[in-house]
């Protein structure tokens, strides 16, 4: 099926049209954007993920293959911040700036200090066993941090994939393990609702949080069908999830509705929005980054604005 015909589909089922032009290209999601060209601003890797964005709105994403971490400057420039970075995958910046990362092939939640690039270990086990493969994280208000474990790499010690929160004093929990494949994972903005995005099925679960690292029963997005990889959010609440199958960002209001389709030239794994004023979504995916400008800000987690 053309691409273009598919993504028509996909809108009329998640509620809101999509129309595509004569060129078969997806029109903008109406209010958000692109407002222009998605565009690689850096290419020739083996698999970029983990994008994170820092005060100054500058963007870090790893490279796992090659076991590096790269940055984007403000100007579009890319150079290798960190090289053997043992399987580095998520990234995010805590409040005190440093680059909190899921170490995948170390089965470890470690902080990079971006001045001297010192690694402390966060956490590496769950009830004496070795995580599997952290994967992807989000840092709420308290400084706590939630990450996925899926069993993509690494040593695979835990009985279930599943979901962790750490606290700030270093403690671990179990958040939940009812789903196969956690992916991406992200807080709403009021830091109430924890969203879990699934490599397996269900693909899309929010669960109301209770207190740090406690949920309660999750909902299905019925209308996410595709297994997915990372999550963002803008300002507005809206949720944008990869679709590597699709070469799609599905856009989703807070309420979960579905507003439309952001078409990426390659398969997408994950996205974060970054810029000097926050308007642009970076999006990974697989040899290349590519950079969609926006009618939205993006919002930050974990750190305060430099603005």
């Amino acid at each position: 099926m053309r691409y273009g015909v598919t993504l028509a589909i996909m809108g009329l089922i998640g509620g809101s049209m999509l129309l595509a032009d004569d060129k078969d290209k997806p029109m903008p999601v109406p209010g958000i954007g692109p407002i222009g060209e998605v565009k690689a601003v850096a290419s020739g890797f083996r698999f970029t993920e983990g994008p994170a964005v820092d005060a100054k709105g500058q963007i870090f994403f790893t490279d796992i293959p090659n076991n590096r971490i790269h940055a984007i400057s403000l100007d579009g420039k890319c150079s290798v911040f960190m090289e053997d970075t043992n399987g580095c995958n998520g990234l995010m910046f805590n409040p005190q700036g440093q680059l909190i990362a899921c170490q995948g092939g170390a089965s470890k939640l470690i902080a990079i200090d971006p001045i001297t690039k010192k690694v402390t270990m966060l956490a590496d086990q769950f009830e004496s066993k070795p995580f599997n493969s952290p994967n992807d994280l989000v840092i709420d208000q308290q400084g706590g941090i939630y990450f996925t474990d899926p069993s993509f790499r690494g040593p695979g010690k835990q009985p279930k994939e599943g979901v962790y929160y750490v606290r700030p004093d270093g403690q671990v929990t179990l958040v939940t393990n009812e789903h196969a494949k956690p992916n991406g994972v992200l807080l709403s903005m009021d830091e109430k609702t924890l969203y879990v995005l699934y490599s397996g099925k269900p693909a899309f679960v929010s669960y109301p949080i209770v207190a740090p690292g406690k949920i309660g029963p999750g909902t299905v997005h019925e209308n996410v069908t595709q297994p997915g990889d990372g999550l963002t959010m803008d300002k507005k609440g809206n949720l944008y999830l990869t679709q590597p199958r699709l070469k799609a960002i599905h856009v989703l209001s807070p309420d979960g509705k579905t507003l439309g389709m952001i078409n990426v030239p390659e398969n997408p794994s994950n996205c974060v929005f970054g810029g000097p004023d926050m308007k642009t979504l970076y999006i990974t995916a697989q040899t290349s980054v590519y950079a969609a400008p926006m009618n939205v800000e993006g919002h930050r987690f974990g750190m305060r604005s430099a603005r």
